[in-house]
């Protein structure tokens, strides 16, 4: 996340300075540390290892909370940036078109609604407070970085995209 479109957003578009940014994430994440609660009493016992669980059951225990927070948090972050990142770099160097960038990032959207309500859902399941705040404040950010790419596209599509190299789309470069 934020690889390509933050450089844009403070270079380029000049809508806020880093430190303007980094005061509105510490209010947000102290905000969002003041309302999460957390379990210091967490059992390893009342989860299910997850080496046993189909993908279904997986789905479905972090939907309803009852997995560890970094089970649910990780993996999903860990595709979703390398997946922004690949279709970022594809749309950079002119191997995808403006409309493939915008179906990626509209595919991707149910996984993240479905990711942020389990990990809001299982941010309780934490013995360190401050994480449980902190992976709502990353979901939170996935959703900046979306409005940003609005941004990007609408208002500044020669700033990412190779608007020469595009023959089809060449119509969404002005």
């Amino acid at each position: 996340m934020f690889f390509n479109s933050l450089p844009l957003f403070f270079n380029q578009i000049k809508l806020g300075s880093p430190m303007e940014l980094l005061l509105i994430i510490l209010l947000v994440y102290l905000l969002l540390y003041l309302i999460t609660p957390f379990d210091n009493q967490l059992e390893e016992t009342t989860y299910s290892p997850v080496t046993k669980m189909s993908l279904h059951t997986y789905l479905l225990y972090g939907w309803a909370g009852q997995l560890k927070l970094l089970i649910v948090f990780w993996p999903f972050f860990i595709l979703l940036n390398i997946s922004l990142y690949i279709t970022d770099y594809l749309a950079i160097t002119g191997n995808f078109t403006v409309s493939s960038w915008d179906e990626i990032h509209f595919i991707l959207v149910m996984p993240i609604l479905l990711w942020t309500v389990c990990v809001w859902r299982t941010s309780i399941n934490t013995k360190i407070a401050g994480l449980g705040a902190a992976a709502r404040l990353m979901t939170l950010t996935v959703y900046f970085e979306y409005a940003l790419k609005l941004i990007i596209r609408d208002d500044y599509p020669r700033l990412f995209f190779t608007c020469q190299d595009i023959l089809l789309d060449y119509g969404v470069c002005f």
